[in-house]
């Protein structure tokens, strides 16, 4: 069991741990319940908050545990009025995460990081630059959630109505505490948030959709496509060598048939590489298998020069010719690019 200045990580228990621990310490079964929810449904971040358990179970508890919850490091707004925050944790790490308003819709996006930095290296994305420092628990994970809709409530008078993960990281390398995180914001004695408006965004890693298909959590899947042949995304996305879009195809027919999550392909237009329409034609082919919608996305510069946006008159032409094809496409305008928000942008600049 993981230690923290020798004291354990109460989060890191499951529900039968704390059973047993409740029991060890002579107490009554109903007070696990009660830790447990201070723990996961209040918030507690230290023990002395839990008032309807006993002083001298607090003070034991004190002595073995602690609650190591994220911290706000910087809170910054951008002016179409998304919010990205940055999160200190107990190690000193830095993690951010980003709030996406869009009042007219009453939609209220949360994007949470599931990773210190990200291994897979994709050319457009400022995360992947800074390689992987460690997998984030369930705690964190969690209070990204807890923090961000407590501000969201706080600013617009409205929780937090949807939750992408899609901040830094890859959420299916940190699998278990991933599907656990969900499990615990969606659970009825966690925050009952609907999976259904929960969503997982993966670079593609096969045999961990099969997995999440297998596991059922009820959520949908975003694939960060990019490239709709082998050759262009073997260049931007390293994880395409032993993750080729056959096996991912596969892999997403297989979520298609086990899940009744939306299937979505997330496409980042760079200029003169992916935005032509042989590139659109290709793209097409690959929706034919299974129900999917394409999300056309501004791409954001992060500062290497590598790429550039496409223009908007060929981001059109280019939506055209899939809508062309019935296919179901949205061209999602970049947000928050002034504070270094946007999609593929996160990257704990000290």
């Amino acid at each position: 069991m993981p230690v923290m200045a020798e004291r354990t990580n109460i989060r890191l228990l499951s529900r039968q741990q704390i059973r047993d621990l409740v029991e060890e310490m002579g107490q009554p079964r109903f007070r696990a319940g009660q830790l447990y929810q201070w723990i996961w449904q209040r918030g507690a971040a230290h023990f002395e908050e839990m008032t309807n358990l006993p002083k001298s179970l607090r003070t034991q508890l004190a002595q073995r545990f602690v609650i190591p919850r994220i911290r706000l490091d910087k809170l910054t707004r951008s002016v179409d009025g998304t919010f990205k925050l940055r999160f200190r944790l107990h190690d000193d790490h830095l993690i951010e995460s980003v709030l996406i308003p869009v009042a007219k819709d009453n939609r209220y996006t949360l994007c949470v990081s599931t990773q210190v930095g990200c291994s897979l290296h994709c050319t457009f994305c400022a995360t992947g630059k800074m390689g992987l420092r460690r997998q984030l628990t369930v705690g964190e994970i969690v209070d990204q959630y807890v923090l961000v809709n407590r501000l969201c409530q706080e600013h617009y008078g409205h929780p937090v109505t949807n939750i992408v993960y899609m901040g830094m990281g890859e959420p299916l390398l940190n699998y278990k505490n991933t599907i656990e995180s969900i499990a615990r914001i969606a659970s009825p004695d966690g925050y009952h948030f609907s999976p259904r408006r929960i969503t997982i965004s993966t670079a593609g890693i096969a045999k961990q959709i099969r997995r999440l298909a297998d596991d059922s959590p009820r959520v949908n899947l975003a694939l960060s496509l990019h490239a709709a042949d082998d050759f262009k995304r073997n260049e931007i996305m390293a994880i395409n060598a032993s993750n080729n879009l056959d096996a991912l195809m596969a892999a997403l027919e297989y979520f298609a048939g086990k899940s009744k999550g939306h299937i979505t392909f997330e496409y980042i237009m760079l200029k003169d590489f992916n935005d032509t329409l042989e590139d659109a034609t290709r793209l097409a082919a690959l929706c034919r298998r299974f129900p999917v919608k394409v999300n056309l996305i501004e791409y954001n510069p992060t500062g290497d020069g590598l790429f550039e946006k496409s223009a908007e008159s060929r981001v059109n032409a280019f939506a055209a010719a899939l809508a062309a094809k019935r296919i179901t496409v949205t061209v999602r305008r970049s947000r928050g690019r002034d504070i270094d928000a946007a999609c593929g942008q996160l990257a704990n600049k000290r």
